[in-house]
């Protein structure tokens, strides 16, 4: 350390420099740190991005009443909202620390060392990522405090045509801020140096996303032409009730829901998928995407549920799944004695847990699914492969972008939510809706159709009530079932006087069971309640 730095670090009355050009000498050098570890993360594994690696790990560590809000409040646009937050943050913290550096590079020197830091604990903790991995967020911690430390060295050179500085008085040093109201050459290089930087940065930034997302998903999934074997009977005329208010029976691709943990969507060409299958098994399996082509292909209609759908949430689907049967898979492998429990993972390290048994029953209709309504699956549902088991919640059924199977037990292992305390075992609860009239809407008094939708899979609905004002039950009148493992709809026509009303509606199962009227959270095994909406019947 020569005498100079000595001298900024401990002599107050070391020039500060102005406001703008510490702030700027902090987010540009973050910014740089950011894109130089994202670009190399390209090379190596894409989810060893610093950033990635933060959030996913953020979101590992979420606590389940917060994901939960965030999912209710901002649905599908929950990551995005994670991503800007992060961001929002991670600049804010830059501003502060080159603030805090406006005499000394030493606070911006320790946050761009620590957020590096933070970077190589995140990759560390991801569960599919090598020891490599860590080149990225470690290029992160060396670029960013060589950025911050170069530009900070810039901004402390005074104008040229700066004033001198005013003379030590008797009791010290006098503070000498840099004056940079006439434009000087320190002035026009920092801000030649910094915005060269940062347009560096962006196309640093730029090219690590081209990078990592050089394995083209859609090429593949075009390239793919799915026959199924035995095909989903069609879809029977007034199996829903779209012109009184309800979804359409099949939900399209782009509309199905999608609640995952993965804040990127993983990306990964089919003929590059391998699934092992192992564990308590008689002989190990390993398949690749054109064995399951080579097997007989199944088209079922099923209904995915997530557990997080809230009482009268939105988070039902109903598509025509293709795949191969996974209980033929797993009676191959052949399950030993004693194994209870089907671990699987994705290639992005998330985990679930189903029970064998709902797996191997002769009617389970489980799928390994490689297709959506006559298409691959789309990659943010899975592409190339996923799992699909019909009458239960999907962190327990639902393994979307699937390369692991493991045959275990319940006292062995423990899958990603049933960490955070989850349920282990969560079948889907007999549930039903209300889509028309939507809450707080005005409708005409007199004649009015209520619609809505109702599901209990593996069971079957067997009837629908409504009731308005607490008044007595109605019975709906049911859409056509097309199989039990999909939803039905229901209407129910009902004369409205005038004014405020509460409209209730349950639903009753095939083995007698009609929806309680309990309220329970979705967390740990679903949501239970009758939904219940308040609307205005207008004269």
């Amino acid at each position: 350390m020569n005498a100079t730095t000595r001298r900024q670090r401990t002599d107050p009355g070391a020039p500060r420099l102005p406001l703008w050009a510490a702030a700027a000498a902090g987010v540009v050098a973050v910014g740089a740190a950011l894109a130089a570890g994202h670009l190399v993360a390209a090379l190596i594994d894409p989810f060893a991005s610093p950033f990635l690696a933060v959030g996913n790990t953020a979101i590992d560590l979420t606590p389940h009443p917060v994901k939960d809000f965030a999912i209710r409040v901002f649905g599908e646009d929950d990551k995005l909202v994670l991503l800007a937050g992060m961001a929002f943050v991670i600049a804010a913290a830059a501003v502060v620390a080159g603030l805090l550096s406006r005499r000394s590079a030493l606070p911006g020197t320790v946050l761009a060392a620590a957020l590096g830091a933070v970077g190589v604990a995140a990759v560390l903790a991801r569960p599919t990522l090598g020891t490599t991995a860590v080149l990225a967020p470690a290029t992160s911690l060396v670029v960013g405090v060589v950025v911050f430390r170069w530009l900070h060295r810039l901004a402390r050179r005074a104008p040229a045509d700066a004033p001198p500085a005013p003379e030590d008085t008797v009791d010290g040093p006098v503070p000498r801020p840099l004056d940079w109201s006439v434009p000087g050459l320190g002035r026009r290089r920092f801000l030649i140096t910094s915005t060269a930087v940062a347009a560096a940065a962006g196309a640093t930034a730029a090219a690590g996303q081209f990078i990592g997302g050089r394995v083209d998903v859609e090429a593949s999934r075009r390239a793919i032409r799915l026959t199924p074997d035995e095909v989903a009977p069609p879809i029977p005329e007034g199996a829903d009730f779209a012109g009184s208010g309800t979804p359409p029976f099949i939900t399209p691709n782009a509309d199905f829901y999608r609640v995952d943990t993965a804040l990127s969507v993983p990306r990964m060409r089919a003929q590059d998928w391998r699934m092992r299958v192992h564990g308590m098994v008689d002989r190990e399996l390993v398949l690749t995407y054109d064995d399951l082509l080579d097997r007989p292909l199944v088209e079922r209609t099923i209904s995915l549920c997530c557990v997080s759908n809230e009482v009268g949430g939105p988070y039902i689907s109903t598509t025509d799944f293709i795949g191969v049967s996974l209980r033929d898979i797993l009676v191959e492998a052949g399950v030993r004695p004693g194994s209870d429990q089907l671990a699987t993972r994705s290639v992005d390290g998330w985990t679930c847990g189903t029970p064998v048994e709902d797996i191997m029953k002769p009617d389970s209709g489980a799928l390994l699914a490689i297709g959506m309504n006559g298409e691959p699956l789309p990659a943010e549902h899975g592409f190339p492969v996923r799992m699909v088991v019909p009458g239960l919640y999907g962190f327990v059924s639902a393994t979307k972008w699937l390369v692991d199977a493991e045959l275990t037990t319940f006292a062995d292992f423990d899958a990603y939510w049933v960490k955070r305390d989850w349920a282990r075992r969560a079948p889907i609860k007999t549930m039903s809706r209300v889509d028309r009239p939507k809450a707080f809407e005005q409708v005409p008094a007199g004649k009015f159709t209520a619609a809505g939708v109702a599901w209990a899979q593996h069971r079957g609905i067997d009837g629908v009530e409504v009731r308005v004002d607490g008044g007595p039950w109605q019975a709906a009148t049911l859409s056509r079932e097309v199989n039990v493992d999909t939803w039905r709809m229901w209407r129910a026509e009902l004369d409205l006087p005038a004014g405020s009303h509460t409209l209730e509606v349950r639903a009753t199962d095939r083995t007698g069971h009609t929806q309680t009227n309990e309220r329970a959270e979705p967390i740990p095994d679903g949501a239970a309640g009758w939904h219940t909406i308040v609307f205005t019947a207008r004269p």
